[in-house]
């Protein structure tokens, strides 16, 4: 799913927003996300997984083509890690949505 079909989608399950509202919305949540991680924060979204930045040190690697080696920088990647809801909805399929009396309940 791209940015521009999930906000379609947001747009037509939320008829009372505007799609300049939704698209607002979809942009201030990853515009956070990504100013979290570059401060060096951890973003959990419940139920979905948590977002986190890697640090990998400098190493020395090998240039798949010619087997030279080629040293490379130390760096800071993005990572992601499912949650369990997902996790289950991808492998076993998709389940049911939880009412708000169950999520409470399971809490």
């Amino acid at each position: 799913m791209t940015k521009s079909e999930l906000i379609a989608e947001l747009t037509a399950a939320n008829p009372h927003l505007r799609g300049q509202d939704v698209e607002i919305i979809v942009a201030t949540i990853f515009e956070e996300i990504t100013f979290a991680l570059s401060r060096g924060e951890r973003v959990e979204l419940r139920g979905f997984g948590a977002f986190t930045v890697k640090h990998r040190d400098a190493r020395t690697g090998r240039n798949p083509r010619t087997g030279a080696s080629v040293s490379v920088d130390e760096k800071s990647v993005p990572f992601f890690k499912a949650g369990k809801e997902l996790r289950l909805r991808v492998n076993a399929g998709k389940i049911p949505r939880a009412t708000p009396a169950e999520r409470k309940q399971a809490s």
